[in-house]
C-alpha cells in the first residue's frame, strides 16, 4: 500500500477533526441530509456524464491510488540487458522463452514480435499505438475524478440554497436564523471537502501513476527495439540509463556493469 496516500488521508482527517472540535462539537458538523444532497448529487451527475461501464472500473482505478509501485526501472533495465546478452549469444529466437515468461503484457508482446522477425518500424508502430491507448485510458480515469471534484462544490452550493429557502419559509423569529444558516452551510462545506480532500488528490495521484507506467513502457519500447537492432548489453545499458534520475545513474551503472560482467563470464564458461 502507498503510505503517502494513507498518511495524507489520515492526517487531513485528523486536522479537520481537531479544527472542528476545538470550538465546538463534531456532531454540529454532521447532517445526513446535507451529505445526501452533496454526495448523492455528485454521483448522479457523474452517472449522467459517464457511461455505466466506465463507472464500474472506478474500484479498480481507486486500487491504483493505494497501490505502491516502488522504483521498478533498475530491475527492468537489468532484465532488458539480460535479454540483449542472450540475444547476442544465442540469437533472437532464444528470446522466445523470455517472451513467454514476461509478466508485463507490453513486454511480452514486444519480445514476441521480435522473435517473429517483424520489421522494426512495424514493431514501433504497434507498441506506440498500445502506449497511446494506455495513456488515453489513464487520462479518462483521472478525468472522472476531476469531474466529480467540479460537481461536489456545485451541489454543495445547491444544498445551501435549498437549506436557505427552507429556513426562510419556516422562520418565525430572528433567533432561528443562526442555527438555520449553520445547517444550510454544511452542504457547501461537504462539497469543498469532497473536492479538495478526496476527488482532486485522487485525480492527481492517478496522473502520477500514469506517468510512472508510461515511463516504464517507454523503457521497454526502447529496449525491445535496441535488442532487435543488435545493440550489445553495454550500449543498451547506456541508452536505458538515460531514463534514470541523474543522481542514481552512477550507482545503477555500476550495478549494471557488474551484471554484464557476470553474464559475460557465464558465456565464457559455456564456451569452455
Amino acid at each position: 500500500m502507498d503510505l503517502g496516500t494513507l498518511i495524507g488521508i489520515v492526517a487531513g482527517s485528523l486536522l479537520l477533526g481537531w479544527a472542528v472540535t476545538k470550538n465546538g462539537s463534531l456532531l454540529d458538523f454532521i447532517d445526513p441530509a446535507a451529505l445526501a444532497i452533496t454526495l448523492g448529487g455528485t454521483l448522479a451527475a457523474t452517472l449522467i456524464n459517464y457511461p455505466l461501464s466506465r463507472l464500474k472500473e472506478t474500484v479498480q482505478i481507486i486500487r491504483r491510488v493505494f497501490a505502491t509501485t516502488g522504483d521498478q526501472l533498475p530491475a527492468l533495465i537489468d532484465s532488458l540487458v539480460a535479454n540483449a546478452e542472450r540475444a547476442r549469444r544465442q540469437g533472437l529466437l532464444a528470446l522466445e522463452e523470455d517472451a513467454a515468461s514476461a509478466t508485463d503484457p507490453f513486454l511480452r508482446k514486444g519480445l514476441g514480435l521480435v522473435v517473429d522477425g517483424i520489421d522494426q518500424q512495424v514493431i514501433r508502430s504497434i507498441l506506440e499505438n498500445d502506449l497511446a491507448a494506455l495513456e488515453q485510458r489513464h487520462k479518462q480515469g483521472a478525468a472522472l475524478f476531476e469531474s466529480m471534484a467540479q460537481y461536489a462544490p456545485a451541489f454543495g452550493l445547491i444544498g445551501t440554497l435549498i437549506g436557505l429557502v427552507s429556513m426562510l419559509r419556516s422562520i418565525e423569529s430572528p433567533a432561528q436564523i443562526g442555527p438555520g444558516m449553520a445547517v444550510a452551510l454544511l452542504t457547501t462545506l461537504y462539497g469543498a471537502l469532497l473536492a479538495n480532500l478526496i476527488f482532486l488528490p485522487i485525480a492527481g495521484k492517478l496522473k502520477v501513476r500514469s506517468a510512472e507506467e508510461v515511463l516504464r513502457k517507454e523503457v521497454m519500447l526502447e529496449g525491445i527495439l535496441a535488442i532487435q537492432a543488435g545493440d550489445g548489453p553495454s550500449v543498451l545499458m547506456e541508452k536505458l540509463n538515460a531514463f534514470l534520475a541523474p543522481g542514481s545513474r552512477p550507482e545503477q551503472l555500476k550495478g549494471h556493469s557488474s551484471m554484464v560482467e557476470r553474464l559475460a563470464a557465464a558465456a565464457m564458461d559455456e564456451e569452455e
